[in-house]
Parts: C-alpha cells; sequence; structure tokens
C-alpha cells in the first residue's frame, strides 16, 4: 500500500499544480472571480491532500493496518469528490454540483480522523 499511495500523492501533486497552472493562466478573467476563487479552493485542497497521501504512504509502513489504508483512499475519494465538484463547478458555472462537495469535505475529515486512529492505536 505504501507505493500505491505514494505514487497516488505524486500523481495527485502533479495534477494539483497543472490545474493551478491552467486556472492562473488559463482561466483569469475568462470565470468571474467568485467562480475562479472556488477554483483555487479545489486546487489548494488537492494539493494539501495529495501531500497528506505522501504521509499516509509512509504512515503505512509504520503503522500497517485497516485505519492506516482506508485514511489514503478516503483522502483520494476527497479530492475527487471535493476538488473534483469544486472544479467542475468552476468550469460550467452549474451550480448544484456543488451540493457533492460536502461529500468531498467529510472524506477528508474521516480520513484525518482515520490517520490518527492508526497512529494511536
Amino acid at each position: 500500500m505504501d507505493r500505491i499511495f505514494f505514487a497516488l500523492g505524486a500523481v495527485a501533486g502533479v495534477t494539483a499544480v497543472a490545474l493551478g497552472a491552467f486556472a492562473a493562466h488559463g482561466l483569469k478573467g475568462k470565470l468571474s472571480p467568485d467562480l475562479f476563487d472556488v477554483f483555487e479552493v479545489g486546487a489548494r485542497y488537492h494539493m494539501y491532500h495529495a501531500l497528506a497521501l505522501l504521509g499516509t504512504a509512509w504512515a503505512v509502513t509504520r503503522w500497517p493496518g485497516g485505519a492506516t489504508t482506508a485514511a489514503g483512499w478516503l483522502f483520494v475519494a476527497g479530492i475527487v469528490l471535493f476538488s473534483g465538484s469544486l472544479y467542475a463547478l468552476a468550469v460550467t458555472g452549474i451550480r448544484p454540483l456543488g451540493a457533492i462537495t460536502p461529500l468531498g469535505g467529510v472524506c477528508f475529515i474521516a480520513g484525518w480522523v482515520a490517520l490518527a486512529w492508526a497512529a494511536w492505536h
């Protein structure tokens, strides 16, 4: 699992940087300021959790088990649901996509709780 989470973290990191650059150079001035901010929040949390995946890759070698593995997959799901929904909302302007975002936020929170649990037990 350590190699999987490290690889996923690295891929998530490169996509966060690429999407952030795309926003800064390709979307600035094309999106309203509020939708541009939405995209930036998605990219920021995307990068935070790319780094969390790298940390989880290390944690899985130290505290192997279900909680650590769950943390990694919850971070992946959070990136897809939280950041993905914000990217889609910003680019399309379809506001109901924002209803998906809290599910990703819950995944992020649950991932951090699972990681803490793995370290504690």
